[in-house]
């Protein structure tokens, strides 16, 4: 007997635990650590286990508490490394390759997750040469909670910025840190704790948020497993059994004779072109010609962006798929596939709701040895299934990742130990619903993560919302237009700074490709609030005034730089003016030294204006002579957000 519980016992050694010294995923083999500020580090062991940390000769001591949790602080350290971190308890732990340099926490939801990968096209060249093994990333695993807060990551490690690992780095990070390594050539570790299609209540923790009061309530909903699973069951909709004929039929075999197929052009939407309302799944084929001389290999097709779903196929072969509209279509074609002559392309589309099809400009072409084949143009089309409408449409839509506080519980919350030099905030798409919350929920951010990271002057700098959607030429309301006001009211919290990016957006992409700008801008304002480059004008100009002179109204602004223009010689655009009933009239525009002059004879008591108040003014034109642009404004504050 005393035998055979010798070797159960040796049997379950391996996952028997004895406290031994635990750290932190953050804590890992190439990290950056913020230099000149003291330094946390922490962990787990056992209750009350002494625990020694050596760095550079130097020995700091601590004790776990009855809990096992332990914490101890490093004095502050100049910029440079490599280190090592060495542990000692009841067990042994070494951290390498350590450098102390600047720590950048990046937050929001996608267009700050966005990967160099996808702008590889834009940036090829950014992408080869990119061997900064002192810009370290940190990429935070999704993870929600709606109970409480979670102490440690679900994974994660530190990566150095090669041309390999660059694709997975989200790109208006990395653009910023380039700019500041290369300015100030110190280490840079940028971590990345973001969520796509999320609002920024998500971001908040529960003591951030206890005065909004029905958010509140709903936190404490969130608790009750029970309501929890009642949410998700009635979100949950039953996949789709598809009676696609052109699947059962086969429409991208290349033994298909197509019968009834009818002409449409790509790009466009469908209920353009005469397929009114439809919901479901429309096929398209095109045959194309290769000529003798063009050789099939390392072959790729770009078709744009498809809403919503799209599967490829080639001379009948399946060339990939996905499943959603955001990401740009960019498909390899395995060399084989493509041969001299007739080729055929066939794309099933897949649309839920909304318009279904191509989105206009954007990329259509094939790339066959080393020459494009424009693919833009006429196509032909069948429908293969209708959707009908669902029956006991769900009015529930319960997304963990969307509920208050569950992001901060999950992704941030496990950080706030670290020293960093500041946060970089990339988020508002998802709030432009009710866009009339955010002017407070802002701030409630600001301030709650400055207090949890117990740093009340905390660098806190953020992109405004870029122009998106469709162009209107008359002067209206926007709810885009209403989370761009909020994020410029923010600006009266000290120790921030905005980069505005009005005119960095695309109408037809909520993710706009030019992500170096708006990371250089990023850098610009950094430059200017956390490295002390107090004369280095890092905004384009900020309204500060506006004072009504008879039938004019003269507006002055912060940040005018060396002065005022117009970056294309053409009348500033997108101004807008007033009388006291709130009906907004094209304006003209003149600059005068640092301020501007605005009138409309159709307004002759003028009260109000407005710049820029839209959900996409394209092409403006307001700058200061640095080449940043205004920021959008209105001065009729009264209207209630």
């Amino acid at each position: 007997m005393r035998s055979l519980l010798v070797s159960v016992f040796l049997l379950l050694l391996p996952t028997i635990s004895f406290g031994q010294i635990k750290l932190p995923r953050l804590i890992s083999n190439g990290m950056v650590l913020q230099r000149d500020q003291p330094v946390n580090v922490w962990g787990w062991a056992s209750p009350y286990e002494d625990i020694s940390v050596f760095l550079e000769k130097e020995i700091y001591k601590t004790r776990s508490d009855s809990g096992g949790n332990w914490s101890l602080q490093l004095p502050p350290q100049k910029a440079g490394g490599p280190f090592s971190l060495f542990l000692k308890g009841s067990n042994e732990l070494t951290v390498n390759d350590i450098f102390f340099g600047d720590v950048w926490l990046c937050s929001g939801q996608s267009n700050m997750v966005l990967q160099m990968e996808r702008v590889k096209e834009k940036y090829p060249d950014e992408i080869l040469s990119a061997n900064f093994p002192n810009i370290r990333f940190f990429t935070v695993q999704q993870q929600t909670n709606l109970n409480e807060p979670e102490k440690n990551l679900p994974s994660g490690a530190w990566k150095k910025t090669t041309p390999t690992d660059i694709l997975n780095c989200s790109a208006v990070a990395y653009f910023f840190a380039k700019s500041i390594h290369e300015k100030y050539k110190i280490p840079i570790g940028i971590i990345n704790s973001s969520v796509g299609g999320t609002p920024i209540e998500s971001w908040i923790s529960e003591a951030g948020l206890k005065n909004f009061e029905p958010i509140s309530n709903t936190i404490n909903l969130n608790k009750d497993t029970a309501y929890v699973n009642n949410q998700l069951r009635k979100s949950f909709k039953p996949v789709r059994i598809s009676n696609d004929v052109g699947d059962v039929e086969k429409w991208y075999d290349v033994n298909y004779k197509p019968k009834g197929w009818k002409k449409i052009n790509i790009p466009g939407y469908w209920e353009d072109q005469g397929i009114k309302d439809l919901d479901g799944i429309v096929w398209y084929r095109r045959e194309l010609d290769m000529p003798e001389n063009r050789d099939g290999s390392n072959a790729k097709l770009f078709m744009g962006r498809i809403v919503d779903a799209d599967s490829i196929f080639v001379n009948g072969t399946f060339i990939g798929n996905i499943t959603y509209q955001y990401p740009p279509r960019r498909y390899e074609i395995p060399n084989g596939i493509l041969h001299t002559g007739k080729n055929t392309i066939a794309i099933k589309v897949i649309n839920y709701s909304g318009k279904g099809g191509f989105v206009p400009d954007k990329p259509y072409y094939l790339i066959a040895g080393g020459k494009e084949i424009d693919l833009k143009g006429e196509w032909q089309y069948k429908v293969g299934e209708v959707f009908e409408p669902e029956k006991n449409e769900m009015t529930a839509n319960f997304s963990a990742q969307n509920q208050p506080t569950a992001l901060y519980n999950g992704m941030i919350a496990p950080l706030k130990n670290i020293s960093a030099k500041g946060v970089l905030w990339y988020q508002g798409e998802s709030n432009t619903s009710q866009p009339e919350n955010y002017v407070k929920f802002l701030p409630a951010l600001i301030n709650d993560w400055r207090k949890q990271f117990n740093r009340p002057e905390l660098p806190f700098i953020y992109v405004q919302l870029a122009n998106f959607l469709d162009v209107n030429y008359l002067p209206s309301d926007s709810k885009w237009a209403v989370v761009r006001d909020a994020q410029l009211q923010a600006l009266s919290i000290p120790n921030t700074r905005m980069a505005v990016a009005i005119d960095l957006g695309e109408w037809n992409d909520v993710h706009p490709l030019n992500k170096k700008e708006i990371g250089q801008r990023l850098s610009l304002a950094a430059q200017n609030l956390a490295y002390d480059e107090n004369n280095l004008e890092c905004s384009g100009p900020i309204f500060r005034k506006a004072n009504i002179e008879g039938d004019k109204i003269r507006i002055q602004f912060n940040h005018s730089g060396t002065r005022l223009i117009s970056n294309d010689a053409e009348p500033l655009r997108w101004f807008s003016i007033a009388g006291a009933d709130k009906k907004f009239v094209w304006a003209k525009v003149v600059i005068e030294n640092d301020e501007i002059i605005i009138s409309s004879e159709r307004v002759p008591n003028p009260v109000y204006v407005r710049y820029a108040w839209a959900d996409n003014p394209d092409s403006v034109n307001f700058y200061n002579k640095e080449g940043l642009p205004a920021s959008p404004f209105r001065t009729d504050t009264d209207i209630t957000h």
